[in-house]
Order: C-alpha cells, then sequence, then structure tokens
C-alpha cells in the first residue's frame, strides 16, 4: 500500500490534471476526459457539460496539496489498521461520493466501491487514471458491479427508504448511514441584489438536486417577492434542459389542478410551504415574524436540514462549495474511518 504522504501527492496532482483541463479543454491529452464529460450527460440528462466542469472545478480547488495537508492534520493516523470499507454512492448530483472516496483512501483503507447507476462514469474514471499515474495506487479500492461484500465497514447514502434498509443490512458492521437533506435559507429583508443572485445559485447549482441546494427559503413578512424572480433571471437557460422545463410543467399543472396558489415566472414556482423539501424547479417559502421563534422552528427541524445559507450562516453563493472538513449530516467521516 502507498503512505499517505504519497497519496496526498497523487491526489494533488489529480487536481492539477482537472485544472489543466477546465483551462485548455481542447488539448489532445484531455480527448478521453472530453468524451467521459460527454457520456455522463448522455446517461443522466440532469449531468450538463457546465454542471459537471462546476463539480470539476470544485474538486480541482480542493484537491490542492495545502488544502488536502490542512484537512489532515486534524487527525491523527498512527493506529490505523487498513480496512475494507464498503462505499455505496450517491449519484444525484456529479461526483458527490468522491469526498467519502478520498476520505476512505487517504485513511489508508481500500475503497470497495458501489456507484449509483446515475454517475457511474465520473469517479471511476479518476481513479483508473490515478492507477495508470501511481503505481500501486489500484491496491486502494476495488469497484463493485453487483453487490458490495467482503467489508468491515461501510458508508451508505441514499434516501430516508434506502436507509432503513441499510441500517437493517449493516446493523452489525461499524457504519455512516445518510439519508434525506436539503438546505434552507434565512433572509433578514436587508440582502443586496448580489446576495439574492448568490442565494439563487445556492437553489438552481445542479439543477437544485443536491443535499445542499436550498429548496425552502424564510422571508420576513414584509419581504418583496419580485426580488427572488429577478434574481432568478441569469439562470433563465435552465429551461432549455428538457427534463428542468418538464418538471416544472407537472408541477405547475399539479398544482393547478389542485387549486394551489403559486407564483411563478416560467422558470420557478414559488410556493408559499411549510415542507422543506421541494421538487426540481420550485421553491417553497414561508413568511415570519418573530426570528426567535423561526431559530426554534429550525432547531426542531435540524435532522432533515444539511445547511443553512443567510447572513449569519453560510454565505450567499457558496452553498455547493463546502470545505473538505465540512462533512455531510454533520458527522465526521475521517473520524469514523480513523477510529475503526
Amino acid at each position: 500500500m502507498i503512505s499517505q504522504k504519497s497519496l496526498t501527492s497523487s491526489f494533488a496532482a489529480l487536481g492539477e490534471h482537472i485544472q489543466s483541463y477546465l483551462s485548455h479543454p481542447e488539448d489532445d491529452d484531455f480527448a478521453t476526459l472530453k468524451s467521459t464529460v460527454s457520456n455522463a450527460f448522455h446517461k443522466n440528462g440532469w449531468f450538463t457539460k457546465d454542471e459537471v466542469e462546476f463539480a470539476l472545478n470544485y474538486w480541482a480547488e480542493e484537491l490542492k496539496e495545502e488544502n488536502l495537508k490542512l484537512w489532515l492534520s486534524a487527525y491523527n493516523f498512527d493506529q490505523i489498521k487498513s480496512k475494507e470499507v464498503g462505499l455505496i454512492l450517491a449519484g444525484n448530483i456529479p461526483m458527490v461520493g468522491f469526498h467519502d472516496v478520498l476520505s476512505t483512501i487517504l485513511c489508508g483503507h481500500k475503497a470497495i466501491l458501489k456507484c449509483s447507476s446515475s454517475d457511474e462514469l465520473l469517479i471511476p474514471y479518476f481513479l483508473d487514471l490515478m492507477s495508470n499515474r501511481t503505481v500501486g495506487f489500484s491496491e486502494h479500492y476495488r469497484i463493485e458491479k453487483g453487490l458490495l461484500k467482503n467489508f468491515d465497514a461501510v458508508i451508505a447514502t441514499g434516501s430516508n427508504n434506502s436507509a432503513r434498509h441499510f441500517e437493517h443490512y449493516f446493523k452489525e458492521i461499524p457504519s455512516i448511514i445518510r439519508k434525506n437533506r436539503t438546505a434552507i435559507s434565512v433572509l433578514t429583508g436587508e440582502e443586496s441584489d448580489d446576495e439574492l443572485y448568490g442565494l439563487m445559485k445556492d437553489a438552481f447549482q445542479y439543477y437544485g438536486l443536491g443535499c445542499r441546494n436550498v429548496t425552502k427559503i424564510y422571508l420576513p413578512r414584509s419581504f418583496d417577492l419580485d426580488r427572488i424572480f429577478k434574481a432568478s433571471m441569469p439562470f433563465a437557460y435552465l429551461s432549455s434542459n428538457k427534463k428542468y422545463f418538464n418538471n416544472v410543467t407537472y408541477h405547475k399543472t399539479l398544482l393547478m389542478m389542485q387549486q394551489k396558489p403559486v407564483l411563478e415566472n416560467d422558470l420557478i414556482l414559488l410556493v408559499e410551504e411549510s415542507s422543506l423539501f421541494s421538487p426540481v424547479g420550485m421553491l417553497h417559502y414561508e413568511f415570519y415574524d418573530d426570528i426567535n421563534e423561526l431559530n426554534q422552528q429550525i432547531e426542531r427541524q435540524l435532522d432533515d436540514i444539511q445547511c443553512v445559507v443567510g447572513r449569519k450562516n453560510i454565505p450567499f453563493g457558496t452553498a455547493q462549495k463546502p470545505s473538505l472538513a465540512d462533512y455531510a449530516d454533520g458527522v465526521d467521516t475521517m473520524k469514523f474511518l480513523v477510529t475503526l
């Protein structure tokens, strides 16, 4: 097995390779990567070139050697005994499971991957690339096409329904089981136009399919909802995606049939609704009168909330750019892996 220092350098080199691709995609050296990005879209209509390259740009930034070293410096790896860790990866946004792969390998464990059928090209491509560039890297992972088998621990991400099955199936081994979560935003009414544009990025990036995408906004009673529509206009291009357009049309029709009030501008549907989770193309909103009462309400729903966007929380426009140490569901993946 390769040393952590060498693995860190290999991942940093991968980040540089991705950055080179983003800077010079026309170079012949990136023909296979370009083809992989294109094929990812053909397999999953949500994985447009722009969305995939947003994800790649995120990883190009996070895989810088200084970022990796700072992240790893918070943990003690001296007593680790190498294990085989099953990773059941989600596929809602491009490469969403790569953080689990990165964490597992850098801990010195072997990652046993079960990729989502929605995202089964990108992560295997990059792992194969690293195997070709770094002797011995292939010993640090295995990709399973069928059922996971022969593993000592598991990290599984899925819906609330699949999580119940995971909890039963993996009850005898150490595990992290992730369920449905979403992001919310709390506005004060004093936000600038730029901040609201950032909020729309947090809502629309990846078409709103990520657990860090804002699906519910809390507004002071006097807030002018036209400001939300105005901030959404730079994202009008989303309607050119057939899957997105069909979602908006379907839910608009459903709301009309239910005679439920809806505000819309052919791009998004704004619905006053208590639920945190809204479908693609729709944003739920709710007015509040007392911020302290709202904070108590949010506190009661934390099990469903991945993050909160706002002036006193995650800055607008950054929800889809978590640091390496900003763990899903607030569960420290690296601590779990280190203590196996």
